[in-house]
């Protein structure tokens, strides 16, 4: 595991390491305490990923169209 700060992770960091933290955790092969760390250390990494797609969402809806259908630039998702 990192030890990069989840907060600064990007989606693909928090994604690959959520997989291996649910990776271990469905092994078995770790002692209940760091179990208990892993899966807190899991949920923040999804919450995370949420946050980072949620983000991508909102940048694509943002994204104008001119008359023609063509992307011709973004709007801030803060001017809605």
């Amino acid at each position: 595991m990192s030890d990069k700060p989840v907060s600064e992770m990007s989606f693909e960091e928090a994604m690959g390491e959520l997989e291996q933290v649910v990776g271990q955790l469905e092994r078995g092969d770790v002692a209940l305490d760091a179990s208990i760390s892993l899966y807190e250390r899991g949920a923040d990494l999804k919450k995370r990923c949420e946050e980072k797609l949620k983000e991508a969402e909102e940048k694509v809806a943002a994204i104008t169209l001119d008359e023609s259908g063509n992307p011709k630039g973004t709007t801030p998702v803060e001017a809605k």
